[in-house]
């Protein structure tokens, strides 16, 4: 087992228990550590001088506490950083994407932290910084840019950012003839907004108190926004929705969805105060997306029972329900993920067989042809265009041993150009390293994609660490690409692994069914039995496993640690979302009303209390000997409330047994993305891997 003579022995700080009960389904349950949340913590989102001073205090206690138990890593932090840093080429600028007159990008300046957004003529030329990350952050502790959108006259530039870490984004408006702002600021948005045809207003998603996008609107440059128009309004708590537009600037489309349902409505770009029009009604379970394609739009949907989607078109003048078509058709096993159409061609980006591929689809004659690759695994990228009337799109293409490369693509000639390769200025020989994939039998006979990385030296005789990575919600796949920060570990030793468990959408729709409400406990029970195949196949040992996870992917580790805590010797839980059940039993929390569909109902439903309650990590803390683990969290957070880990970590150490510690750090002018700036990010990292490193006895050697 884990050697708990890595950690000093410091007394943790220990939160006064303050009973709190509430019964549900005849079911009552106690909660010791409730007074964590603060009662005003939507003000104090917005304002985090307004914490609690006996919650902030037992929130700085913990950091003090976790800053003791990991002093001895300083020097070990700044050689991680200084080695992520070194991956990164400091200057680094996107390749230009052409629209109109001129072509656009972003790039970050030597020793900058935020991005800059800039412009040159569309055939090359010199480049003009329309907005500048870092002068905008300059003496912010936190900042961070929303969406960035030029209006279709190349006049203005609409650009949000958050200074709290909250996620209530300021609207701005820029005049790029002088680089001058103008007297428009809408507060309290979702972080974008959508020109309208005419260049002189924009529709943006209004956040409630709550942090809901409950009403779209149309502010008109000039007008005071208390007075902004209303374009819809949603009633329903459990959807969310946001606004968008498309490239030939013809149709503003508003969203509206949950994890399972979705409703689009439309509204005539250059008519921006009439009515928008019903698309096809809300049908739970039916999902769809609409997408431009001149005279019709193109419709991905997973209607009729097509589970993995299939694609339909219908006439851009009245694109009802009942004048969809099929265009191509449902095959089981072919998950199609997006669709882009262009004036002559629509390329989807589909999964199968658990790989990525690209189709393109020439419009006229209905002949379909892939954009193929040799690599066993790998991640694709559909950029697409900024333009509709055009034969080029854009691509990416990494595996975690090849550094990401962009493509420009023709569509027509199916030209294939390389534009930019990923530099990683230290230094990168793909030859030292091995990718694989393995499949690990879970209990039920499923076969559960593993994706591994290690350096071609790691011995694999069970000798070696090994990080296991894992997510498994909302069908997110994490996908085998190319990441740099994971060579500080590599390069020490480590077996990198990610497991692809139920939950995601990795082999398909079925795959995320399988993973989510009354099926949850697949995902735990997937990562385990990866843990498991991984130490049969040799290429570790249980107590040399660090085991790691963010936000949903905090509540596997939650899950896993209360249900196979041997099988671990160390656990790393990013933003966890671990007090579940308490949560889903809270209507008034942002995100209660439309996760709903994910993990269940347990106010409405008996039977969705007890599935989520035989998981939930808060619920399950028992008399255990559990590894070392670290909970991170941000202050400001509002998808995975900061109070959620302070609960778990001091039940953790109130119950379980044995010397192993419980670590909380908590970023107190950060949301739940973490440090605003790239290397700020990175020093985050550093701490999480010299975590790693210090459970598995490899912080120290001529390596570490």
């Amino acid at each position: 087992m884990t050697k708990t003579s890595a950690f000093p022995d410091v007394t943790p700080p220990t939160p006064e228990k303050r009973p709190v009960f509430d019964t549900h389904h005849g079911i009552t349950r106690t909660d010791d550590y409730a007074w964590l949340r603060a009662d005003n913590w939507q003000e104090m989102f917005r304002d985090p001088a307004l914490l609690d001073a006996g919650i902030r205090a037992h929130l700085e206690a913990e950091n003090a506490y976790q800053s003791k138990l990991m002093a001895d890593t300083a020097d070990l932090r700044k050689r991680l950083f200084k080695e992520m840093k070194g991956r990164i080429k400091e200057d680094d600028s996107s390749v230009p994407m052409k629209d109109g007159p001129y072509a656009y990008g972003s790039s970050f300046k030597l020793g900058g932290e935020q991005p800059r957004y800039f412009r040159m003529p569309r055939d090359g030329g010199a480049q003009h910084i329309l907005l500048d990350g870092d002068a905008e952050a300059e003496g912010k502790a936190y900042f961070r840019l929303g969406g960035v959108d030029h209006s279709a006259d190349h006049g203005k530039l609409l650009w949000a950012f958050d200074d709290k870490g909250s996620e209530f984004y300021t609207l701005r408006v820029r005049d790029l003839s002088d680089g001058k702002e103008l007297a428009d600021t809408v507060p309290d948005t979702g972080g974008s907004g959508v020109w309208n045809a005419g260049n002189d207003g924009f529709f943006y998603t209004r956040l409630d108190p709550s942090h809901r996008p409950s009403k779209v609107l149309f502010h008109a440059l000039g007008q005071d926004p208390a007075s902004d128009r209303l374009i819809y309004e949603e009633n329903d708590p459990g959807f969310f929705m946001n606004v968008g537009g498309t490239r030939s600037n013809e149709w503003i489309m508003v969203a509206i969805n949950d994890h399972e349902t979705s409703e689009y409505r439309l509204l005539n770009a250059g008519e921006p105060f009439a009515e928008p029009k019903l698309v096809a009604a809300r049908e739970t379970g039916v999902q769809y997306e609409m997408e431009e394609g001149g005279d019709i739009f193109f419709i991905l949907t997973n209607a009729d029972g097509a589970k993995d989607f299939k694609i339909m078109t219908a006439p851009a003048s009245d694109p009802i329900r009942a004048n969809w078509q099929e265009l191509v058709p449902h095959e089981a096993g072919r998950l199609i993920l997006s669709v882009i159409g262009f004036k002559n061609h629509m390329v989807r980006l589909e999964r199968k067989e658990g790989l990525p591929r690209i189709v393109v689809r020439d419009r006229a004659t209905g002949e379909e042809h892939l954009i193929s690759f040799d690599e066993e695994a790998f991640s694709l990228g559909l950029s697409g265009s900024l333009e509709y009337d055009t034969e080029i799109m854009r691509f990416t293409y990494s595996s975690m041993t090849t550094p990401a490369q962009v493509f420009d693509y023709n569509m027509r000639t199916r030209e294939r150009v390389l534009l930019k390769t990923q530099e990683v200025p230290s230094g990168h020989e793909p030859e030292h390293y091995v990718t694989r994939r393995l499949m690990a039998p879970a209990a039920d006979g499923e076969l559960v994609p593993v994706s591994l990385l290690y350096h071609r030296d790691t011995p694999l005789d069970g000798s070696a660490p090994c990080l296991l990575y894992g997510y498994g919600s909302y069908g997110i796949t994490v996908p085998a690409a190319f990441n740099t920060n994971w060579f500080s570990l590599v390069d020490r030793g480590f077996v990198f692994a990610i497991a692809h468990v139920r939950g995601g959408k990795d082999k398909g729709y079925g795959w995320y069914d399988d993973g989510k409400r009354a099926y949850k406990m697949n995902t735990f029970t997937d990562f385990i039995a990866c843990a498991r195949h991984l130490v049969a196949e040799r290429y570790t040992v249980h107590d040399r496993i660090v085991a790691q996870g963010g936000s949903a992917g905090g509540m596997l580790m939650g899950a896993v640690a209360n249900m196979a805590p041997d099988c671990f010797g160390g656990m790393v839980a990013e933003v966890p979302f671990v007090d579940v059940l308490t949560t889903m039993l809270d209507a008034s929390l942002p995100l209660t009303p439309p996760e709903w569909p994910e993990w269940g109902n347990p106010i409405a439903s008996a039977d969705d209390y007890r599935t989520i309650a035989a998981y939930s990590p808060y619920d399950n803390v028992a008399a255990l000997g559990y590894p070392p683990i670290l909970a991170l969290a941000g202050l400001t957070d509002p998808r995975v409330t900061y109070w959620e880990p302070a609960k778990w970590v001091a039940r953790l150490r109130e119950r379980k047994t044995g010397d192993n510690p419980v670590l909380f750090k908590i970023n107190m002018e950060s949301g739940h993305a973490g440090a605003s700036g790239r290397f700020s990010r990175l020093e985050e990292i550093a701490y999480t891997y010299s975590f790693a490193l210090k459970v598995t006895g490899k912080a120290t050697g001529p390596q570490g």
